[in-house]
């Protein structure tokens, strides 16, 4: 299913969620407090600017005896998708994201990386998948990083852990290429990067990957990913903790400008390193 014909499936959710509300006689405060959500989110949810989790999807079937209607239907959305089913919701908030800024512990961020170090990451993580598998994952990647090349993209703000420079994935080649590749965005002024150094010792969130979402007409969120896991986390009181998280690291982290020398020596360090093999 192309994403054009996805989102339209989506407003039809959204539509049907509509009339069925309001023939239960329900606002969509109403509905929000019967299935745990507030009513802004059901608004969301019939302007398909937001995807229900599917919980959310069984319990608007129970409250509106849907006989699972709702149910069917995000489950043959989230069938057909492309992403798996922990990451496929935060990649549709990405696409509508005015802001992200992510906290990167181990490897690039994947808006920030280059077909190779993706490769190598897929590979590293499935060493017996096919050839065509991990094309298509590299695909999807480069393909989630084009909002950065649209004159709408959002301001995007990450701190590498020094781990991510340190630590080689692939060939020196790719490790080299994929650096020059940052400090490219960084001078083009398309994204913010900073580096949290050894140096700065303990930090909040260690080895915990967090990325937070704004947007202009909804709550902020926060995606967290664990092994073949990951949460959205939208509860007002634990976004705001995770953003001051990321307030402190912000402060911990090098600047702008001692981050770009920071990655600009450490490419060339790989390169050095190429010279000699």
């Amino acid at each position: 299913m192309a994403n054009g014909s996805r989102q339209a499936v989506w407003e039809f959710f959204g539509t049907e969620l509509k009339r069925r509300r309001e023939d239960a006689g329900l606002t969509q405060a109403d509905l929000g407090a019967r299935v745990f959500v507030s009513g802004g989110y059901i608004g969301q949810f019939e302007q398909a600017i937001r995807k229900p989790q599917l919980d959310v999807a069984q319990r608007i079937d129970e409250v509106l005896r849907t006989d699972g209607f709702f149910e069917r239907l995000w489950r043959k959305l989230i069938k057909e998708q492309r992403y798996a089913d922990y990451f496929a919701h935060a990649v549709e908030l990405e696409r509508l994201a005015t802001k992200i800024h992510e906290w990167a512990p181990a490897v690039v961020p994947g808006l920030l990386q280059t077909p190779a170090y993706a490769h190598a990451i897929h590979l590293a993580s499935n060493p017996l998948a096919t050839d065509t598998w991990i094309e298509e994952m590299v695909r999807l990647r480069m393909e989630r990083a084009e909002i950065l090349k649209d004159a709408t993209r959002p301001l995007f703000w990450t701190i590498m852990h020094e781990t991510v420079l340190r630590v080689p994935v692939g060939t020196h080649s790719v490790m080299a290429a994929q650096l020059d590749h940052i400090v490219e965005a960084l001078r083009s002024r398309k994204v913010l990067v900073q580096v949290l150094p050894f140096a700065a010792g303990p930090h909040p969130q260690m080895g915990k990957m967090m990325k937070v979402k704004e947007f202009e007409d909804a709550p902020p969120t926060v995606y967290t990913e664990g092994v073949l896991s990951g949460n959205l986390l939208d509860d007002p009181a634990v976004v705001k903790r995770v953003q001051a998280d990321y307030d402190l690291l912000r402060a911990a982290a090098l600047s702008p400008d001692a981050s770009l020398t920071m990655i600009e020596a450490a490419a060339e360090e790989y390169r050095r390193c190429v010279g000699t093999t």
